[in-house]
């Protein structure tokens, strides 16, 4: 009997947690480094100080053992590292992390990742309420337009619990950014316009003191021929995501076949929140 692709994919114990689509575009194992991620920054030219102020303080992700005060290093899902995303401890701070590529053919793209978040553990308390939020943007761009969907996990809001997905279909207002006519900048993460996901409320494992995590399962899938969303899960829940789009602004000249994958974090007090990717895989129909 012939060996099938799903007969490989099951047997390789990293990669048969996902489903992904026909092409693997890429699988990052954070035991193996960092696989391309940084910090967002600004858009700038001539001086550092035209970069607009919500870009300006937004931190570097890095890898992370999770190292617990009162159980020492929790390692990842699967391994040692993870992917940390970390903020300030300042209220409404928050820590964006991307990876930039290109596409090959518009078609159907799956993001997959396993992933928890959690407050920096500073008090002998659930601290349930103090992430606000953490999130996933497709940043995309083809010949006509640029295209930005993006999700989000609200937590907490002002230290209610919300426990619901979002999503955004309106930005900020566009600045031009230096004296060359070839820069502008917009910060579309910020608090406003965020709507929320059709049925969208779930309550995800916490666990029941601020030191344990439990791992969940995240999938997006989008359609780059016709940029609309194909489906949102996290783990038992599939959202309905027929009625929802995205943020759509002109295309950019230098922007074309973009391909960029955004995750962030943001803080509900005054504690850093901590987003962590144990893996990530993007995988595409083509």
């Amino acid at each position: 009997m012939a060996t099938t692709r799903n007969d490989y994919l099951m047997a390789n114990p990293k990669l048969s947690r996902f489903d992904p689509m026909p092409r693997i575009i890429f699988f990052d194992d954070f035991d193996e480094g960092m696989g391309g991620w940084i910090e967002l920054i600004g858009n700038y030219e001539h001086t550092l100080d035209s970069v607009l102020p919500p870009y300006r303080d937004h931190r570097p992700p890095q890898l992370s053992n999770l190292s617990m005060w009162d159980t020492g290093s929790h390692g990842a899902f699967d391994g040692t590292y993870a992917l940390k995303i970390a903020t300030r401890a300042r209220k409404g701070h928050q820590a964006v992390a991307l990876k930039r590529l290109t596409f090959r053919k518009p078609g159907p793209i799956r993001f997959e990742a396993y992933f928890t978040f959690k407050p920096e553990a500073t008090e002998l308390l659930l601290s349930d309420q103090d992430v606000r939020s953490i999130g996933l943007i497709y940043d995309l761009q083809n010949d006509t337009e640029r295209v930005m969907p993006h999700i989000r996990y609200l937590n907490s809001s002002d230290g209610e619990l919300m426990h619901k997905w979002q999503y955004k279909q309106e930005t900020g207002t566009f600045q031009k950014i230096g004296d060359t006519g070839k820069t502008v900048s917009h910060y579309h993460l910020a608090p406003e316009n965020w709507l929320d996901v059709p049925d969208g409320r779930q309550d995800l494992c916490y666990n029941e003191i601020a030191t344990k995590i439990n791992w969940h399962y995240l999938r997006m899938d989008f359609d780059l021929r016709t940029m609309r969303y194909l489906a949102l899960q996290c783990n038992d829940r599939e959202f309905d995501v027929s009625g929802m789009d995205s943020i759509h602004i002109p295309a950019m000249p230098n922007l074309w076949c973009m391909l960029n994958i955004v995750l962030f974090a943001e803080a509900d007090t005054d504690k850093r929140a901590f987003f962590y990717l144990d893996s990530i895989l993007l995988s595409g129909d083509f």
